[in-house]
């Protein structure tokens, strides 16, 4: 059960980024419900869409009645988890939270409660840290950085998605929010009619929330370059990819600007998005702009002119982006909810047996490249020699009551590996193989010098694609393995430099 709140005041950026999980929480386990103590009607139609059962609190938000309402509200609906989200929420609220004995994630942004009891405490944002959550209970996890970035359904299949940079630009995404009440996106309007760029064209975006509606399609309507204005849209990505740079505030967007590799200049509309903005800058993913009224029209035209001009830095700050914001935060999120504590060991000899297990049933062969069954004699022989070979790291997967989950296999070759898989039969249909292989794949580049991770998979085996794009794999092309042809995904270390050597820069 999730608690957020939208509104004109303060926005849409808190359900938003809750929708993403949402989402993937429907995928993998069962029923969401959201509540709510403000109205907000263009964003519970979208949740009803994603069917989402919103519910409404009759209580002033973040108040002890807040508090008590919504664990009536998951007693009744036997929720697993409560999510909270939103600056009204404080220590005393999550304190009455963990009382009702539900678990508690709590999402938070800068560090604005006094104390923190919530199980899982999570801040997506490029400068958390640690340190920001001194006050808290001694069983509180964090989950900090841009590696939890919640993006999306509509988001996961552009996963790997490689920008393709023009030398000439002239597409401009302006995406400012979904309320923007001190209309800003009218000044930037008005700015972008000073650029003198050949076949200059505009997309902006208002959300359901937005009060001067009516003054901006006036302005796009009389323009002189074309403007086109949409409303609550929900084709996010394919706009984006559109876009050869954008124009947006400091808050989720500009993370998920990021991960699609869109050259930015990043405006400061509050005090939470100082540092986000501030770190961006710093990192080479965006231009930071400062704060927005501090900002002249001559300013915004020459930022967005020399981002459109210079394709070298559009190039270099795509591939950036899309290293800071994998795409994989919500599975990791996921992860940490579920409680499946993943833990792998180095097979060992007497695991022969077991992976003889996994790699013979039906299901395994029918998605090898070689369907015949094997031998317990050639297992034995392969197996002796697998566990023996200094460029292979064979691990056995346990969940946190120590069954085993399934085998993972690394074959090396210099600063490249080669992924195999076979998850055991009992998980195989419960969106538990995408974890493994991320949380093994993130094991392998945090431990070794290795840059890129390649998965090789039948065409018609549709499940392994969606897990392995889902763990942050990226689809290159065709391959042929053993005289059958294979789906060649490739995954890319954080570290690696190799994209940018591809891209020529």
């Amino acid at each position: 059960m999730i608690r957020a709140d939208a509104s004109a005041r303060i926005g849409t950026g808190h359900v938003m980024r809750c929708l993403a999980l949402a989402q993937a929480w429907q995928d993998a386990i069962g029923n969401v419900v959201l509540a709510m103590a403000m109205e907000s009607p263009a964003i519970e139609a979208r949740l009803r869409l994603e069917g989402i059962n919103v519910v409404h609190l009759s209580a002033t938000p973040g108040s002890d009645e807040d508090a008590y309402r919504t664990c009536d509200l998951a007693e009744r609906e036997n929720a697993a988890f409560i999510v909270v989200d939103g600056y009204h929420f404080n220590s005393r609220y999550q304190m009455l939270i963990k009382g009702s004995g539900r678990r508690l994630l709590f999402i938070d942004d800068y560090g604005h409660a006094d104390r923190y009891y919530a199980d899982l405490v999570l801040n997506q944002n490029i400068y958390s840290n640690e340190g920001i959550y001194k006050k808290r209970e001694p069983y509180t996890r964090l989950l900090l950085g841009t590696s939890y970035v919640l993006l999306r359904r509509e988001f996961w299949t552009w996963r790997g998605w490689k920008r393709n940079i023009n030398k000439t630009a002239s597409k401009v995404l302006v995406t400012l929010g979904g309320s923007d009440p001190e209309n800003f996106t009218y000044k930037v309007m008005r700015s972008l009619q000073q650029l003198d760029i050949e076949g200059l064209e505009v997309v902006v975006l208002v959300g359901g929330h937005n009060p001067n509606l009516d003054e901006l399609s006036h302005a796009s309507t009389d323009s002189k370059i074309p403007i086109k204005l949409l409303q609550n849209i929900s084709n996010m990505p394919e706009l984006m990819a559109w876009a050869d740079v954008a124009i947006s505030f400091g808050g989720t967007t500009s993370l998920e600007l990021a991960f699609m590799g869109l050259p930015t200049a990043v405006l400061i509309q509050a005090e939470n998005q100082v540092k986000v903005a501030e770190q961006l800058g710093k990192a080479g993913v965006a231009v930071n702009l400062g704060w927005h009224h501090d900002l002249s029209s001559q300013e915004i035209q020459k930022a967005l002119m020399d981002l459109l001009s210079n394709s070298d830095n559009r190039a270099i700050m795509a591939i950036l982006g899309q290293r800071l914001v994998d795409g994989c935060g919500v599975t990791r999120l996921l992860m940490g909810m579920m409680g499946e504590k993943i833990i792998f060991r180095p097979a060992l000899e007497g695991d022969c047996k077991l992976i003889y297990q996994w790699a013979n049933d039906a299901e395994t062969r029918a998605a090898s490249f070689s369907q015949d069954q094997i031998s317990l004699k050639e297992h034995i022989q392969w197996y002796e020699k697998k566990i023996l070979d200094a460029n292979c790291i064979f691990l056995i997967a346990f969940d946190s009551v120590n069954r085993p989950m399934g085998q993972v296999r690394f074959d090396l070759d210099g600063k490249e590996a080669v992924i195999n898989l076979s998850i055991d039969i009992r998980i195989r249909w419960k969106a538990l193989s995408k974890l493994v292989i991320l949380r093994a794949t993130d094991d392998l580049f945090g431990k070794w010098e290795v840059s890129r991770i390649s998965a090789f998979i039948k065409p018609n085996n549709v499940r392994s694609t969606k897990a392995f794009e889902a763990a942050g794999f990226k689809y290159i092309g065709r391959k042929l393995v053993k005289a059958h042809e294979a789906l060649h995904y490739v995954k890319f270390s954080p570290l690696s430099s190799e994209e940018i050597k591809d891209g020529g820069i």
